[in-house]
């Protein structure tokens, strides 16, 4: 899969959320884990990170949204419910993307909004739980971005294999062969 992809969250208060999205984010294959605020980090993370997610990956703590640093080129994908945000089933995910999700009892702060190059929302009746949303959003990443063989139109797996990309010569070989094909096709007159 090209590209990458990291995750986090702002202002948690229940370490078994954050260290519950920090371990499926490491079962994603996720880059990066971050996060922005206050988190408490209580007894429980150990319990339930048991992949030693933020021992495993780069974990980045900012103290506040406009700390905030992400690579160059990498977007911000705020995961909130407003009546602007896209569905996720019809969201284009970057190539390069950080995804953040807000507090348990609230919403992404302004600020961090304001900074969002898009805002997704889960198509669900009401809110669902912060690690189990951020496992949705990594999980559509991967069926949209990962190689995998299209779904049958009926029920059971695949019957096509994965289709494997074809390389051919580099882009500027291609062209040199198109202005030579043109060239030789060009009628000269009589001579």
């Amino acid at each position: 899969m090209r590209g990458y992809f990291g995750i986090g969250a702002e202002d948690i208060n229940k370490a078994m959320n954050v260290a519950a999205l920090m371990r499926t984010a490491h079962a994603f294959n996720a880059s990066f884990v971050f996060s922005i605020g206050q988190v408490h980090a209580g007894a429980q993370w150990g319990r339930v990170d048991t992949s030693d997610a933020t021992g495993s990956l780069p974990y980045y703590a900012f103290e506040g949204a406009g700390t905030l640093m992400l690579p160059k080129g990498c977007e911000l994908v705020g995961i909130e419910i407003t009546d602007d945000a896209v569905p996720l089933p019809s969201f284009h995910h970057p190539r390069r993307a950080a995804y953040v999700l807000g507090r348990e009892r609230g919403s992404l702060s302004d600020e961090l909004l304001a900074r969002c190059d898009h805002v997704v929302k889960i198509p669900s009746r009401f809110s669902i739980n912060l690690a189990i949303a951020g496992a949705m959003v990594m999980y559509d990443r991967m069926l949209c971005m990962g190689l995998f063989a299209p779904r049958p139109h009926r029920p059971g797996g695949p019957v096509d294999p994965v289709p494997m990309p074809e390389f051919g010569p580099p882009l500027w070989v291609k062209k040199a062969r198109k202005r030579a094909a043109r060239a030789s096709a060009v009628p000269r007159g009589d001579l």
